[in-house]
Formats: structure tokens, C-alpha cells, sequence
């Protein structure tokens, strides 16, 4: 290599802003992969880092929407080799022992590590990663489309497939944000009826855009019960982590429907749905966790086959604490090109 120091946004304490300084290269350990990296989404969940949450152990690079290029492997490292096109998302691998691990539930891992939070994240030239943390990005994404699809896009796509949603059925999608507007043409793509929900008309043109068959103002009134007067839901997936609105999109589910929780404020702030709207009815009110890394994989594979793209606004590695603080204007996925 030619320096050994690289440019990275570091965390120094909590709640300060982002600096950018030079650190030194890291070099990967057995069974570990360093990334050269082209690309890194920033994500309302680099906040962990920012202010210090979830035990993160300061200074820290966040950000865990990398894509990039291989640069070297360590020892006993199979299956990837420098050139290797590759993201890093969220899940920054596990333990392969425990309990959940040994029935394959990695996400559930009782050691797993997250991206920028567990160790340094993609706010950085390189990034070192567990070989289990990688996935194949296919050669039909640019590195600035495959990034946002490490957690936005993995934890959408990776929602409605396993949500109990067929082709055919109503899937209404509440809020149309950086995981909206994906939501919004993955489920189109896997053939449900699309219905966005979103405050105020303004994104209404480019939801129908997007593959939405109807649209709920959500400011027009109570959006569950207009989603009721459409047919009802089989599954909505919350974007929005607001209690109060997700209680109140929840009147909108279709007997044995599913409210399929993907968004929190991290406030701890209950959600106060009716029992009577659970038990006559048969309603649920669930959660999903993003996914592991072959779960990016195929989220990463199926938009490069039916042409889903997120909709991104880039920033060079320096501009960091502006891409963060600009995130709630975005249209739709802010990223820093390294």
C-alpha cells in the first residue's frame, strides 16, 4: 500500500459532531476481510455511535451501509479474494455457537456485532469486517446504489418476504422516507397491491412512480381507517416509529393481517393498539430486524432483477456531519462517496 494512514470520520464523545482526521490503516486479522471502500449510506441508526448508545466504546467510526472493493484477507479467510465486489450492512456477524446460531437464527445471535457500533464502520476508506459479514454486490448496482441497500434496503425487502404477504394481496407501506421508498418498489416488484401512506400529498405523484396503486394522506384524517375504507391491509409495513401512528395505521389490517413493525424512535414508548382490534380479527402486531449477510445478498439480487433502486443524494467523506444532519430532508438515502 501506498500510506499507511487513511482518512475516517471518528466519534470522539458523545454528541459531538463528526470530525475527519487520519487513523492508520487497519490490517485484518485471521478470518477477517479489510474493504476498500467506495461508498457508505448514512442512517438514522449511526446515531447509536453519535450519542454514545448500546455501550459503544468511543472514539468510533459509524456507519454500516459500505460497499467497496476487497482489498486484502487474512489468514484462513475462504471465498473472497481482493477485487471481490462486497457490502457490509448492519449484522456485523456472529458467534456460530449459541443457542439461536445453532438453529441459524444469526441475526438473534446473543454475540452479534453491529457495524459501527461493535467495531469501526464505512465512514472511512477501509473497514475491517468478519468474512460472515459480507455479501456479493452484483455488477448491475453502482457502489453508490448498493450501499443503502446494506440496511434500508435489506431490511425491507427481507420484511415483506417473510411477512405472509402473496401476489395479490393489499401491502400497504406507512411512511415513504429512506425505507418507504424502497418498501414501496419492493413490494410492488413482488406483486401486491401498493398502498403508500404518507403525510400530505406532495410525495404522492412519485409513490405512484414508484410502483403505489393508492395513496392515504395520513394528514386528511385517521390513515387506518381510510386504509380500511380501501379494503384493508393484509400486512402494513411501519416505516414510521411513532407510536401513536403506528397504533392508529394498525385500524387499517384486514382480518389475520399483520402490522409488521421496521422503524423505532428508540424511545421506549408503548404502542397502545386495542386488544379488541387483535382478537376480533385476528390481528398481529409484529417486528422485523434486518437480516444477515446473505439476506443483503438477495436484496442486493433482486433489485438488480426487477430494477428496484434507491433514491440517493451523495456526499463526499468530508461533508459527513452535513449528510447527518440533512437525513430527515433527503430524498431518499444521503451517501458519502470515500
Amino acid at each position: 500500500m501506498s500510506t499507511t494512514t487513511m482518512r475516517a470520520v471518528q466519534i470522539t464523545e458523545p454528541g459531538a459532531p463528526f470530525s475527519v482526521t487520519r487513523v492508520d490503516v487497519p490490517e485484518p486479522g485471521p478470518g477477517q476481510v479489510r474493504v476498500r471502500v467506495h461508498a457508505c449510506g448514512v442512517c438514522g441508526g449511526d446515531a447509536i455511535a453519535r450519542f454514545g448508545l448500546l455501550g459503544v466504546r468511543l472514539p468510533r467510526i459509524p456507519g454500516h451501509e459500505v460497499a467497496g472493493v476487497v482489498d486484502a484477507v487474512g489468514a484462513g479467510v475462504t471465498g473472497w479474494q481482493p477485487g471481490r465486489r462486497v457490502g457490509v450492512g448492519w449484522h456485523g456477524g456472529h458467534c456460530f455457537t449459541c443457542e439461536f446460531c445453532r438453529r441459524g437464527d444469526f441475526v438473534n445471535c446473543e454475540q452479534r456485532a453491529i457495524v459501527g457500533v461493535s467495531y469501526d464502520g464505512g465512514y472511512a476508506e477501509y473497514l475491517i469486517a468478519p468474512q460472515a459479514a459480507l455479501a456479493r454486490v452484483p455488477e448491475q448496482l453502482t457502489f453508490e446504489e448498493a450501499a443503502p441497500l446494506m440496511c434500508a434496503g435489506v431490511t425491507t425487502y427481507n420484511a415483506l418476504r417473510n411477512s405472509g404477504a402473496r401476489p395479490g394481496d393489499t401491502v400497504a407501506v406507512h411512511g415513504l422516507g429512506g425505507l418507504g421508498h424502497l418498501g414501496v418498489q419492493y413490494a410492488d416488484k413482488m406483486g401486491f397491491r401498493v398502498v403508500a401512506v404518507n403525510r400530505g400529498r406532495d410525495k404522492e405523484s412519485l409513490a405512484r412512480d414508484l410502483g403505489a396503486d393508492d395513496y392515504v394522506d395520513s394528514d386528511a384524517g385517521s390513515a387506518g381507517e381510510a386504509l380500511a375504507k380501501l379494503g384493508g391491509a393484509q400486512v402494513i409495513l411501519g416505516t414510521v416509529g411513532v407510536a401513536a401512528a403506528q397504533a392508529d395505521i394498525a385500524q387499517g389490517l384486514r382480518p389475520n393481517g399483520r402490522l409488521l413493525v421496521i422503524a423505532a424512535d428508540h424511545d421506549h414508548q408503548p404502542i397502545p393498539v386495542s386488544g379488541d382490534l387483535l382478537v376480533f380479527g385476528r390481528r398481529e402486531v409484529a417486528g422485523w430486524y434486518s437480516g444477515h449477510a446473505q439476506d443483503s445478498q438477495d436484496a442486493m439480487d433482486f433489485a438488480a432483477l426487477t430494477g428496484v433502486r434507491p433514491l440517493v443524494q451523495t456526499f463526499p467523506l468530508e461533508s459527513a456531519e452535513e449528510a447527518f444532519q440533512s437525513m430527515g430532508r433527503a430524498r431518499f438515502r444521503n451517501v458519502l462517496t470515500v
